[in-house]
């Protein structure tokens, strides 16, 4: 069975309005679900419809890939953990690009393949061959040439998408601890350049017709290894803006392959997410008070030992029933999570004292740095699983004003992202960056395992000022003791 194509056309044009608004929702907290569920619908609508265009081939074929994929989908999405997400969002994104740049190398393999049939030869030495020469067998073909937009646009979608693929593996074996937080060699910027330059001109060749298996290899392998090079050198404390932007790499070439298909889902859907990639990525990286080319080719995050001031004072430590104390008297207390939270999967605890001091009449919110963690809202999201409600979740801007008339700021698992020498010393690599101003509250209380570094690999200022006082142990057994200790004062 197949639909007339102006009834599939409506089809598409639903699931592009679907993809819109359900973005549009998905833009807070409060309506995400419902966007997400609004772009699923059509998501699945423009698969639908896909698989009912009158010349799709290889159907059953097709369906049952999607159907491995959707399986594999839920179960691995019901069984990752939280603190996984950041590598979850990497990988499937990974797998985006990944199927772009199939769709690019399948169209241009495709050429080679069906101009040799239309020769009588094993294979052409190059494209193109003249309209004449092909038009007589048109329509005995799956495939038949393409228009030079088309092939510059799927040259094009497949090196973005090969870089975004790669790029991303990359992403995901940091995050998930498989390789050093840094990779650096000496000349690496000239030799990351030659790879691309290499990418980009035999794409190039590609585009002006000189089409044969061997440079579509060669073009392949640069653009996959560039991907590599490219997210080696990058520290973790860039994984937000990193993933980001391999988010927007992959909706633009899910656009441009879609215009090689002919596919008006793909097209519109790619737009969106590239367009909707590309803002975050710059919001992210103002957040950081850095271009996005210093977080690609920059040094944030190089190693210990960059700042330049020293720190004068010592870490003060406090026990448990005394920060339960500070924080069952006070006024004001703000909580700031960060990605240490995320590993002690510590925020259903954190949540639960925060529940406590409430019904005291202290008044609670939880200020969220845009960087905190390893991907884009990743507290946000933490916070949600834990159920904070949204109103006590404060962005920077807002808080930060606050932070002088806050009681107690409760810093558990945040670093560079509270380290005040953003601040005060132009020499280190996180000068300039937009921090939480967790150091003008009356009293810090820091919940931290040990004395060691963020991902910025360089000491934290605010755990030597006179006002902090560092509360050790891993964060969910920090917090049920703060739980354990307000019990004991409210019993």
């Amino acid at each position: 069975m197949v639909w007339p194509l102006t009834l599939i056309d409506a089809c598409y044009f639903l699931a592009a309005l679907l993809f819109i608004l359900g973005l549009k929702r998905m833009s807070s907290p409060r309506t995400a679900r419902v966007g997400i569920v609004w772009a699923g619908v059509g998501m699945v609508l423009a698969v639908v419809a896909t698989l009912l265009l009158p010349d799709m081939a290889h159907r059953e074929l097709i369906i049952a890939a999607v159907l491995i994929g959707v399986a594999a989908a839920w179960w691995t999405g019901r069984r990752v953990a939280m603190t996984a997400m950041p590598q979850m969002v990497a990988l499937y994104n990974g797998m985006g690009g990944g199927a772009a740049a199939a769709i690019g190398a399948c169209e241009l393999i495709g050429h080679v393949q069906d101009f040799a049939v239309l020769r009588g030869v094993a294979a052409p030495a190059t494209y193109p061959l003249t309209p004449e020469s092909w038009s007589p067998l048109h329509g005995m073909i799956a495939i038949v040439p393409l228009s030079p937009v088309a092939l510059a646009l799927g040259v094009l979608g497949a090196l973005i998408g090969s870089v975004s693929f790669s790029g991303s593996l990359i992403a995901f074996a940091k995050l998930q601890g498989w390789l050093d937080r840094r990779f650096v060699f000496p000349g690496q910027r000239a030799v990351n350049m030659l790879v691309l330059a290499g990418a980009v001109a035999i794409g190039a060749m590609l585009v002006a017709g000189h089409v044969t298996l061997a440079l579509i290899g060669v073009f392949f392998a640069l653009a996959l290894l560039f991907g590599v090079l490219m997210t080696l050198p990058i520290g973790g404390a860039d994984m937000p803006v990193v993933i980001s932007l391999y988010n927007a790499f992959t909706g633009l070439a899910v656009a441009f392959e879609g215009y090689v298909l002919h596919n008006e889902a793909m097209i519109i859907a790619g737009m969106v997410v590239g367009a909707a990639g590309t803002l975050l990525t710059q919001l992210m990286a103002k957040a950081m008070n850095r271009s996005i080319g210093n977080v690609l080719f920059g040094s944030f995050g190089a190693g210990a030992g960059t700042a330049t001031q020293a720190i004068a004072g010592s870490q003060k430590p406090i026990e448990a029933a005394d920060a339960a104390v500070m924080m069952a008297y006070a006024e004001r207390v703000v909580v700031v999570p960060g990605y240490g939270m995320a590993v002690a999967q510590a925020q259903h605890k954190v949540w639960e004292f925060a529940q406590l001091l409430i019904a005291r009449g202290v008044k609670v919110k939880f200020a969220i740095h845009p960087v905190a963690g390893r991907m884009p809202g990743h507290m946000n999201v933490l916070l949600a699983e834990a159920g904070v409600p949204y109103d006590l979740i404060v962005d920077m801007e807002d808080i930060n004003p606050e932070f002088p008339v806050t009681d107690v700021a409760l810093v558990i698992g945040a670093n560079d992202v509270v380290n005040p020498v953003a601040k005060t010393d132009p020499a280190s690599p996180i000068y300039g960056m937009p921090i939480l101003d967790v150091a003008d509250a009356r009293h810090v209380i820091v919940v931290k395992r040990g004395k060691g570094t963020g991902f910025a690999g360089i000491e934290n200022a605010l755990f030597y000022a006179d006002n902090a006082r560092m509360l050790y142990g891993d964060g969910q057994a920090a917090a049920a003791q703060l739980v354990s200790e307000l019990k004991t004062l409210d019993g």
